[in-house]
């Protein structure tokens, strides 16, 4: 299992990926979602630019977007893990946000990926990541806790965890 950012990846095989992926699913949110795969081309490299700091639109912080390849060289998931945080970010989505494309959910693939992400966080130096989910996306809360996550907080629609690194 590796990731492989989004800009190095099979241009086809990651359009495919996020295709699998519905407009706003458990919380994922499918930038791409209904992208011909010429304007997926273009996001791929916006997607570049924004991991270096580059046209960044206002209130977003660079971001690196990875694709999770299993042993088998399926492309199985999207993770994004955002460089650091504003304070929208830290009182919402945190800096890590991921998906699992449908046949390959409830197979540890999120726990294994949100790991491989982890060690990306900390080559950033980031020492405590904050996460969140959806209160009924059990699988990803599991995913999370199996990484050493803690419940910071939690509210009606949403879990709140922190990892820390």
């Amino acid at each position: 299992m590796r990731l492989i950012k989004l800009w190095e990846a099979d241009l086809e095989k990651a359009y495919k990926l996020q295709n699998s992926f519905k407009q706003d699913e458990n919380g994922f949110i499918n930038a791409a979602y209904g992208y011909t795969l010429e304007q997926f081309a273009e996001y791929v490299e916006l997607c570049r630019s924004y991991s270096k700091g580059e046209k960044l639109q206002e209130g977003y912080v660079p971001d690196s977007r990875f694709v999770l390849e299993d042993d088998d060289g399926n492309y199985t998931g999207i993770f994004n893990l955002r460089h650091c945080l504003n304070e929208f970010l830290a009182n919402g989505p945190g800096h890590i946000g991921y998906g699992i494309a449908p046949e390959y959910r409830k197979k540890g693939y999120a726990t294994k990926g949100l790991a491989l992400v982890l060690e990306e966080a900390k080559k950033l130096g980031i020492e405590e990541t904050y996460l969140s989910a959806n209160r009924d996306n059990v699988g990803s809360v599991k995913a999370q806790l199996n990484n050493g996550a803690v419940i910071h907080k939690e509210t009606e629609e949403k879990i709140y965890t922190r990892i820390e690194l």
